[in-house]
């Protein structure tokens, strides 16, 4: 059985609409999904004990998919079973996303659990290489790009953000904690200029089985409002939600969408 660990927005209704056999929807106290209902919610604090009650139903494998905030930990609620892993969700707690994740993943697969990225359970949420778009990226576009890749890795190493926005080869909006809606919404807010294209793509290294960059509809909608020209994804490393209607979407704006290989 899969156990598939939901946080907010689109990703784990469609990672729980294209997995095969029985599945096991589960949310995390403070991160209730809003596109799917959870049938098993735990707190961090009994992390051990959530453990314990997937083995019980026969749970073997664990996706994590969708927008997760960190939680405050009440030492208080921590649970027998849960305090041995206390120092391991300590130290993930202190460090960058990417770090913490890796160490959620050491702490199911050392209970036995196989953890399966959103894209492998569901295949069908990364898109081929190329360009699906009506509108195509012009010869201005694709130093942009270049120079899109060269700061997401930059900024990914310091393990900051997964996507910027470039103009002319200059980084005119970088995505922070705040994401990449807050970016663009930023940018739209700055009437200085049109063109230029985002550009998102995984961190350098990024543990690709949980948090892997996303994009959806309203992406699009947000790029077209922020004045870009279109939008740059790393063909392989960033998962498209209702693909059809992002294509559409491109399409009755304008803007192109480029799956390109790094």
């Amino acid at each position: 059985m899969l156990a598939l660990i939901a946080g907010r927005g689109l990703l784990p209704a469609e990672v729980a609409a294209h997995a095969d056999g029985d599945i096991l929807i589960c949310a995390m106290a403070g991160s209730d999904p809003d596109q799917v209902t959870a049938d098993l919610t735990f707190r961090l604090e009994q992390l051990g004990s959530f453990i314990a009650e997937l083995q019980a139903r026969g749970v073997t494998r664990i996706c994590m998919a969708g927008g997760i905030s960190r939680p405050a930990v009440d030492p208080s609620l921590i649970d027998a079973a849960t305090m041995p892993l206390v120092p391991v969700i300590q130290a993930a707690l202190g460090q960058g996303d990417d770090g913490a994740l890796r160490a959620v993943i050491t702490i199911f697969e050392q209970a036995g659990f196989s953890v399966e990225a959103a894209h492998l359970v569901a295949p069908d949420l990364l898109m081929e290489e190329g360009v699906p778009t009506s509108v195509k990226p012009g010869e201005l576009d694709r130093p942009d790009a270049d120079r899109g890749a060269e700061i997401v890795a930059a900024m990914g190493a310091a393990d900051v953000g997964q996507s910027c926005a470039v103009r002319q080869r200059q980084a005119i909006a970088v995505e922070n904690a705040f994401g990449t809606d807050w970016m663009l919404a930023s940018l739209a807010s700055r009437p200085d200029g049109q063109g230029g294209l985002m550009f998102k793509a995984p961190k350098p290294g990024q543990e690709r089985r949980a948090d892997l960059p996303a994009i959806g509809p309203a992406t699009v909608e947000a790029a077209a409002k922020a004045g870009l020209s279109g939008i740059v994804l790393e063909a392989g490393g960033v998962i498209v939600l209702e693909q059809a209607k992002v294509i559409e979407a491109c399409d009755r704006l304008g803007l192109f969408l480029w799956l390109r290989t790094p």
